[in-house]
């Protein structure tokens, strides 16, 4: 059985400027591996809509998996990762980016969205080490089955 690929970008003004430790970056990248997903990037992104925008597009590019961000989803005035994520998708994945603020009372306040772009499957988490992996864990059982369905790979269904 083939691993569903994985990639992880990080957006935060702070990792790229090597003032702020990427811990949730690395976070998600061993939640990914230890879930069975075949991280294949781990790319950092300053905030800003266009920055996000374009990583999502070159990382997409003949890609098909699964895309997780972290950062850049509160309320703060640099968090614009859904619009950038918005800016790119194809179609969003509402019920996924439900499932994920319902895990825990501080996910009402993530504006993070899941959607689809090309091959593959977007997921905006918060920036937060403990929340990334939290809200990535609500939705880690369907994943590959929509990685699956997306790509028409045979399902058991």
């Amino acid at each position: 059985m083939t691993q569903t690929r994985a990639k992880v970008l990080t957006v935060s003004d702070g990792v790229v400027a090597r003032t702020r430790d990427d811990v949730s970056g690395r976070a998600l990248v061993e939640y990914l591996t230890s879930s069975g997903f075949d991280v294949q990037e781990h790319r950092v992104c300053p905030d800003g809509q266009e920055p996000v925008a374009q990583s999502l597009r070159e990382m997409a590019h003949e890609f098909s998996g699964v895309i997780v961000t972290t950062g850049g989803t509160g309320f703060s005035p640099r968090d614009v990762t859904p619009e950038a994520t918005l800016m790119v998708i194809d179609r969003q994945a509402p019920g996924l980016a439900e499932a994920m603020r319902a895990g825990n009372p501080l996910g009402r306040l993530s504006r993070g969205i899941a959607g689809i772009i090309q091959n593959a499957v977007v997921i905006n988490t918060p920036g937060s080490p403990a929340g990334c992996v939290e809200q990535l864990a609500c939705i880690i059982d369907v994943l590959e089955h929509a990685v699956s369905l997306l790509n028409q790979t045979p399902t058991e269904h």
